[in-house]
């Protein structure tokens, strides 16, 4: 490896070349997420696919990412960073012209893997990139730097659109080609770049101790949800069922990974980044668990002003694009912990609103909404590469790969079965024929739950007489709806948990004379 200390310093030229180029690479993995939100349907459509496969497509472009984070980070101080990206756009091409080409439900899952391992290897490289290039605006760049997946959206969601406005319904397969966009710019700005060296290599802090500052506490968390992850991929792939305990089962894996992770390091951790690890599982749920629902109060009121639904993500994908590419102006007066505070209030209001309102003002509290999500996801990461840089690339990436990894495994099941459970309490009281023949027990992570299954209450309204029949499916249907409502105000529950804990750590710098970045001896160089 190159010594650091011979190597000139990136000029102002350089770093902005870099810089963008990385936006660029950041905003394809969300043009090819905005294709798979937009086009699930389509091609589960040309294919026969079940709403099973199509989700099973879907989840191979997400769960891959946060492994891929990790595990990178562990080596990317080996590879350098520029192999890896050429690696990254290899991986999104194939995404886009293996979908585009594919005959076959297999080739659609292989091109959605090779698109969430692509976007993997994209955010293990650039967030350290970027902390390295500007070491002391860290905060400022990681969120214009993360505008880039809003804009990512907001670019696929309107090339899908207006390809179709300007050249007729265009195939899905077409579509799938959108992500070439920013992807051959962005490997084509690559080819000269040269790249900085971790801020941790350039300090000379020891790989040991990057692993320390992970430890035990860390390691176990985000092991067990690896573990459990893996785990789901494999059994579902396989058709297997997985046992009933698979979740306690993650975790004593995780107890023991961890467990010989922090005796090797000799670690138990840093206790902080493990709590900022933890509060990933609400703010992810907060960020991306709840956006389905939204989007669903959003449609008839979208559709009442003649516009495409679609045109909601777009909406908050904007407000969020541009509120990140000014968090310089908001750091300048607020640290992130305070930041990310606000934010909780922010989520929490705007969430409670959209649970209740209706017409117009579902655009204002949506709004407030999006608002309060912009800053979460890039004040985590600048507060975790300001305060702890002796982990480089490690701790950086971790920390996005638990919110990532939580979301799925325990965030979205915890808020379906709120779901679940608001429409059970509606046709019990109002329906209790329909609740006594299609009511199951269901098992979600540690919890057990009556629930109404869909294929249950059909079976059930189709043996009534067309009377009986009207009045439980109105029910049934209208329990749906105002389950949809109780979901939001149950997701409220987890800004308000971010506001009073990141009040707190807010707090607890400002007692100890107030929040100041930890800085690291060492000098700039690129290689």
């Amino acid at each position: 490896m190159t010594d650091p200390s011979s190597i000139q310093p990136l000029s102002e030229r350089e770093k902005r070349l870099l810089f963008w180029a990385s936006f660029l690479s950041l905003t394809a993995a969300g043009v090819g997420f905005a294709f798979r939100v937009a086009k699930g349907g389509e091609y589960g459509d040309a294919f026969g696919l079940t709403q099973t496969q199509i989700g099973q497509v879907f989840g191979a472009s997400l769960w891959p990412i946060a492994v891929t984070m990790i595990l990178f980070s562990l080596v990317v101080d080996r590879t350098g960073y520029k192999l890896p990206m050429f690696g990254a756009f290899a991986l999104q091409a194939i995404s886009g012209v293996g979908t585009a080409f594919a005959s076959s439900y297999e080739m659609l899952y292989f091109s959605a893997l090779c698109a969430g391992l692509g976007h993997g290897i994209v955010e293990a490289v650039i967030n350290p990139v970027c902390a390295a290039v500007y070491p002391k605006e860290k905060t400022k760049w990681l969120a214009i730097l993360h505008a880039s997946w809003p804009a990512g959206l907001v670019l696929g969601t309107l090339m899908i659109l207006g390809g179709d406005a300007a050249f007729g319904p265009l195939n899905w397969s077409t579509h799938a080609l959108w992500i070439l966009v920013p992807a051959v710019p962005y490997v084509l700005m690559f080819l000269p770049c040269r790249f900085p060296v971790d801020e941790r290599v350039q300090a000379g802090v020891p790989f040991q101790e990057m692993l320390r500052q992970v430890g035990f506490l860390t390691a176990f968390l985000a092991s067990g949800l690896m573990v459990y992850e893996i785990g789901n991929q494999v059994f579902t792939l396989s058709g297997s069922t997985p046992p009933e305990a698979w979740f306690t089962y993650s975790v004593v894996a995780g107890l023991v990974i961890g467990g010989a992770f922090g005796a090797a390091v000799k670690s138990l951790g840093q206790p902080l980044f493990f709590l900022m690890c933890l509060l990933m599982i609400p703010l992810a749920t907060t960020e991306l668990g709840t956006d389905a629902w939204i989007q669903g109060l959003m449609a008839p009121v979208l559709t009442g002003y003649e516009l495409n639904p679609a045109m909601a993500l777009v909406f908050s994908a904007s407000i969020m694009l541009v509120l990140r590419m000014f968090a310089g102006s908001i750091l300048k007066v607020a640290s992130p912990p305070a930041m990310l505070c606000f934010s909780g209030v922010l989520s929490a209001v705007g969430l409670m609103w959209l649970s209740t309102t209706a017409g117009v003002a579902v655009f204002i509290a949506f709004a407030l909404y999006a608002c309060g999500q912009a800053y979460y996801w890039p004040c985590v990461l600048g507060f975790t590469s300001e305060r702890y840089p002796q982990g480089g690339a490690l701790t950086l990436n971790t920390v996005s790969a638990v919110g990532l990894l939580s979301v799925g495994i325990i965030g979205t099941p915890i808020l379906g079965s709120a779901f679940d459970q608001s429409i059970q309490e509606t046709v019990v009281k109002e329906a209790p024929a329909l609740a006594k023949a299609a009511s199951e027990t269901k098992d979600v992570l540690w919890m057990s739950f009556e629930t109404i299954v869909p294929e249950k209450a059909a079976a059930h309204l189709g043996s009534l007489a067309e009377a009986d029949k009207a009045k439980q499916t109105a029910v049934y249907d209208d329990s749906k709806v105002q389950a949809g409502r109780d979901g939001l105000m149950f997701a409220a529950r987890f800004p308000i948990v971010l506001f009073l804990a990141f009040g707190a750590i807010a707090l607890y710098f400002r007692s100890r004379g107030g929040y100041k970045p930890v800085e690291l001896a060492g000098g700039g160089g690129g290689h």
